[in-house]
């Protein structure tokens, strides 16, 4: 239910429409599903890619003047179906086979759009420490920004895909084949407010 609303939502950011609400159902939800990633699939390919859309980057700015592109949404959806798709499989002991650099750019948005969006709406406070996250063969770290001048230094290193699960609050800090240089409980407390909405 929740990823066919935000599919449905998503489609009116793009064309700039604020979206019909769903309601309260009861609803057939393999249909619904069907129906709203249709709505989707058809809104982001009949838009030009560089059109203005609404978008998650601007907050505090009237909808009207944001200025975001349908581009946006390209991305945003893509990690946003590729999350709940792992949340899916992994309740029934499966996978997700997706590249490294889905999880990499997957990654990369929370530690760009996603949590400093949360910091900004004030759901979470700025980090008390310098968290990196250090993705294996990445060459270089995605660092959260906002923490104080002279924090401490905290890396998180593992697979592009463990770190982006880790940073949507799917894995533990613990998880295997994550590895934490500096004071782990600094690392959990910055985790523990939740990087993404």
């Amino acid at each position: 239910m929740h990823l066919a609303r935000i599919h449905h939502w998503a489609a009116g950011q793009a064309r700039r429409e604020q979206e019909t609400p769903l309601g309260r159902g009861p609803f057939d939800l393999p249909a619904l599903y069907a129906e709203c990633a249709a709505e989707l699939r058809e809104t982001l390919a009949a838009l030009d890619p560089d059109a203005p859309s609404w978008a998650l980057l601007d907050d505090g700015v009237p909808r009207a003047e944001r200025t975001g592109t349908v581009r946006f949404w390209h991305r945003r959806q893509a990690h946003e179906t590729l999350v709940h798709l792992w949340d899916l499989r992994a309740a029934i002991g499966e996978d997700v086979a997706a590249p490294p650099e889905r999880w990499l750019d997957c990654l990369h948005e929370v530690v760009t759009v996603m949590h400093p969006r949360q910091v900004r709406l004030e759901r979470v406070a700025p980090p008390s420490a310098a968290i990196a996250f250090q993705p294996e063969g990445a060459g270089a770290s995605l660092a959260l920004a906002g923490a104080p001048e002279g924090a401490e230094a905290v890396t998180i290193a593992g697979s592009s895909k463990s770190l982006a699960l880790l940073a949507w609050g799917r894995l533990p800090l613990d998880a295997p084949g994550v590895g934490v240089r500096g004071d782990r409980s600094l690392a959990a407390a910055v985790l523990e407010q939740g990087l993404t909405p």
